[in-house]
């Protein structure tokens, strides 16, 4: 697990207060687990991952795509295909993410929701060195940097989660945009 329980039951609130129930969910750079609660019952959730195998094993998955989105951002769907999309404990691994965040806003609805949340857990040898050098909010600072820079999205905000608790958990930071309307 790249978080503890607790962690991805945060995760699957904020994904539960901004995704809508029912809809076509993009699950970016995904793996063996979604973290979408049951509740919101996705019409379909497509994961796009580099590894089949994973992808296979996470039951929440309707469809799996082998996609490098680092190698080429432009994700292999139609314009307006999806109500929502996420990336889950991964953005720290994106080498391409302005030009990835540009094409999610096309295949996303106008006024969709896309959502990231991260920890402060990762692979260190496989992390970007600009995530690496920056502390948790300015993780979440660059993230909304990634957004405003599409150009795809609009009503950006960051959620922190990291509050004491106890037991002590994994901290969770999102940062979240819906589509714009329009873009250019």
């Amino acid at each position: 697990m790249h978080i503890d329980e607790a962690a991805i039951e945060t995760i699957g609130k904020i994904y539960t207060r901004f995704l809508p129930a029912g809809g076509a969910i993009l699950d970016l750079m995904s793996s063996w687990r979604s973290h979408i609660p049951v509740s919101l019952r996705p019409s379909k959730l497509v994961g796009v991952g580099l590894n089949r195998e994973e992808m296979d094993d996470n039951p929440a998955l309707t469809d799996r795509v082998v996609h490098n989105i680092n190698r080429k951002p432009r994700l292999p769907f139609g314009d307006s295909s999806f109500d929502g999309a996420i990336v889950t404990v991964s953005i720290q691994y994106m080498t391409r993410p302005i030009e990835v965040f540009a094409d999610v806003g096309r295949v996303l609805k106008p006024l969709a929701p896309f959502i990231v949340t991260f920890s402060n857990r990762m692979f260190p040898t496989k992390a970007v060195a600009v995530w690496r050098a920056l502390g948790d909010h300015d993780r979440m600072r660059l993230v909304e940097k990634y957004f405003v820079d599409s150009g795809a999205f609009e009503n950006v905000q960051m959620i922190d989660r990291s509050m004491p608790s106890y037991p002590p958990s994994d901290p969770v930071f999102a940062v979240l945009g819906m589509r714009r309307k329009e873009i250019a």
